[in-house]
C-alpha cells in the first residue's frame, strides 16, 4: 500500500444505525439565548468566538437530546458552552496553567453560593452560574451524577495536559479507557436520564454501565475517523484512535480506517444485543430504563450528525457534503510521528492547540 496516500476512504459507519436523526424543536430559541449568555462574559476574543459559533454547540445538544423540555435543553446548552470554553482555555495553557484553571472550575462547581475571588478567571463565574441553573431544573440524583462525572473529566484534563506536552500516544486498549475520561462524554451520556428518575442500583448496574461504555466508544470511533485528517494536519493526533491503530498495528491510513470501521460494527452489535441483557426492575422502572437506553442511541446518532453538519471536521459545509457522497477525503499535509517504545509512542514536540469543541464529544473531543 502507498505509504503516504493523497486521499483515503472514509467508511460510512452509521448507515444502519437504528436511531434516526431527530432535532429538538426548541433548538433555535435555545441557541439564541445560550449564545447571548455566553457572549455577555466576553470570555474569548472575536476570532475565537467566530470559530466557536461555527461549531454550534446548541446543535449538538438539540440533536443528542431531541425530546427534552426547553428548560432542560437551555441548561444543557449553557453547560456545553462551558465545556467549549474549558477546552479552549486549557488548550492554550501549559500543564501548570491547566491545573490552575481546573482548580477554579472545580471550586465553582462544588461551591455554588461562594463569592468568586476578585481577579479570578471569568471561567469560575461562568461555571457557577451555569451549575446553579442546572441544579434548579433537574433532580438532585441526576445533577450529582453529572457533577461527579464532570469532576472526573476535569481532573483527567489536568493529567492530559501533561501527556499533551510530552506528545504521548497510548495503545489501542488504553485509548478507549483514556478517552472515556478525557473526552468528557460520560457525564453527557448520563444526562440522557435528565427527565427520568432512575435509582442508583439501576443507573450503576453493570449491564447499564456496559451500554453507556459501548455508546461512548462508538462516539469515540466515529469522532476520530471523521476528525483524523484535521488533527493529523495540525499535529494534534496523539490521542486519536486512528493514530494508535497505525502505530500499534503498523497500518497505513486506509487500513487503520478499515480496522476502526470493523471495530465500530462490533460495538454496534454489542450495544444492540445488550438490550437483551438488561434485567427487569418491574414494569414502571423498565419503561424508564428503555427510555434511557434509547437516549444513548440518540446520542450516538446525534453526535455523528452534528459532526457532518458543521464546518469543524472538514473545513466547509460544501466539503462535508461532498465527502458524505463520495466518502473520499483529500489528505492534508502533516507533521510526522514516530514510535518510541512498546505500548506508548512519542510525537514530535510542537505547539499544541486544540479546536474549540474538541470535547464532543472532542468531543468536542479532547486532544
Amino acid at each position: 500500500m502507498e505509504a503516504h496516500p493523497k486521499i483515503f476512504y472514509l467508511p460510512d459507519t452509521m448507515a444502519n444505525w437504528p436511531w434516526p436523526r431527530i432535532i429538538n424543536p426548541h433548538y433555535e430559541a435555545v441557541k439564541i439565548e445560550a449564545e447571548a449568555w455566553f457572549r455577555s462574559f466576553k470570555a474569548v476574543d472575536p476570532d475565537t468566538l467566530k470559530e466557536f459559533n461555527k461549531c454550534d454547540p446548541a446543535l449538538v445538544v438539540a440533536l443528542c437530546y431531541p425530546t427534552v423540555s426547553k428548560e432542560h435543553l437551555q441548561v444543557t446548552c449553557e453547560m456545553m458552552n462551558m465545556t467549549a470554553i474549558i477546552e479552549d482555555t486549557t488548550d492554550k495553557s501549559t500543564a501548570a496553567g491547566t491545573r490552575g484553571i481546573v482548580d477554579i472550575i472545580l471550586d465553582a462547581l462544588h461551591n455554588l453560593h461562594k463569592i468568586r475571588p476578585k481577579g479570578e478567571h471569568i471561567i469560575g463565574e461562568m461555571m457557577q452560574q451555569s451549575s446553579a441553573r442546572m441544579v434548579q431544573t433537574m433532580s438532585m440524583s441526576c445533577y450529582s451524577r453529572f457533577v461527579d462525572g464532570l469532576t472526573t473529566y476535569l481532573r483527567a484534563v489536568a493529567v492530559e495536559a501533561v501527556d499533551c506536552e510530552q506528545r504521548c500516544c497510548v495503545g489501542i486498549d488504553d485509548n478507549f479507557k483514556y478517552r472515556r475520561e478525557t473526552s468528557g462524554i460520560l457525564p453527557w451520556l448520563g444526562l440522557c436520564a435528565v427527565e427520568i428518575d432512575l435509582p442508583d442500583e439501576v443507573f450503576y448496574h453493570p449491564a447499564i454501565v456496559d451500554m453507556v461504555e459501548f455508546a461512548a466508544d462508538l462516539i469515540t470511533v466515529d469522532n476520530d475517523m471523521l476528525l483524523y485528517n484535521k488533527e493529523q494536519a495540525s499535529g494534534i493526533d496523539h490521542n486519536s484512535l486512528i493514530t494508535a491503530v497505525m502505530l500499534e498495528l503498523g497500518l497505513d491510513i486506509g487500513s487503520a480506517m478499515g480496522w476502526a470501521a470493523a471495530y465500530h460494527t462490533k460495538l454496534k452489535e454489542r450495544f444492540t444485543n445488550g438490550f437483551a441483557n438488561i434485567p427487569s426492575w418491574g414494569p414502571s422502572t423498565d419503561i424508564l430504563v428503555k427510555e434511557y437506553l434509547n437516549g444513548l442511541g440518540n446520542w450516538v446518532r446525534g453526535h455523528y450528525c452534528w459532526s457532518i453538519e458543521i464546518e469543524r471536521y472538514f473545513g466547509t459545509l460544501a466539503m462535508a457534503a461532498e465527502i458524505q457522497q463520495t466518502r473520499l477525503v483529500p489528505l492534508s499535509s502533516s507533521v510526522q510521528w514516530k514510535a518510541t517504545g512498546e505500548g506508548s509512542h512519542q510525537l514530535p514536540p510542537q505547539s499544541v492547540t486544540g479546536s474549540l469543541l474538541s470535547f464532543i464529544m472532542s468531543f468536542v473531543y479532547n486532544k
